[in-house]
């Protein structure tokens, strides 16, 4: 892999942070992005789907794809693995977060803060408290999809807008993310699972022998 190929792909792999939280939502008949929202935060509390992942810059180029598979666990316990174009891994205990790249034998540590209110993921994986750290509006049916919208009300950080696509059954099909660089993050999920058993082992990781660890 060429120092290009590297870089865009860790950077690519470190923006999924942004989206852990932003992931499945219950079937609610008839529910509309909103309230599928507000019950996600208090109902769904692990989950699990396959995922496709396109970053976009500002032109709307595609700058590199990805696919995997995810599954989680509140409060803030995740696990997200892409098999494609390379493995790579994210894992979270609630406290730590691990990025492991196999191909680099790589892993850097960050500390998992789903405190800060104005971040994307504390939009799903934080409280109840939803509306007072961000600007929720409906943007109505698109493509087939019923379409929420959040900004923060702080504007700090790297993120403008997240959007969530919503099947007509509830289910959250697409996440949209805008940062403050031009570029867009979509995610499209498939196959999800809502609230299914998940082995503790999921969210544990111990950085393989040898392996370079980096600590931001």
């Amino acid at each position: 892999m060429d120092k290009f190929h590297t870089r865009n792909a860790m950077n690519f792999f470190k923006r999924t942070y942004f989206f852990l939280f932003l992931l499945l939502l219950p079937c609610i008949a008839q529910a509309d992005a909103m309230s599928s929202l507000k019950y996600f935060v208090k109902d769904v509390r692990m989950a699990r789907a396959s995922f496709s992942q396109i970053l976009l810059d500002k032109n709307a180029r595609i700058i590199q794809e990805a696919s995997g598979t995810m599954q989680f666990k509140r409060p803030g316990k995740f696990r997200w693995v892409y098999e494609k174009p390379y493995e790579q891994m994210i894992v979270g205990d609630g406290i730590t977060v691990w990025f492991h790249d196999l191909d680099l034998n790589q892993v850097t540590i960050r500390k998992l803060d789903i405190a800060i209110g104005s971040s994307p993921a504390a939009l799903l994986a934080g409280d109840n408290t939803i509306e007072s750290n961000f600007d929720l509006g409906e943007i109505g049916l698109q493509g087939g999809l019923e379409w929420l919208e959040a900004k923060p009300k702080i504007k700090e950080g790297s993120f403008e807008s997240v959007r969530l696509g919503f099947t007509p059954e509830g289910v959250l099909r697409k996440t949209v993310l805008h940062d403050n660089f031009g570029q867009t993050t979509v995610i499209i999920f498939s196959g999800m699972e809502k609230n299914p058993e998940l082995a503790p082992e999921l969210f544990k990781f111990t950085p393989p022998k040898n392996s370079d660890v980096i600590s931001d």
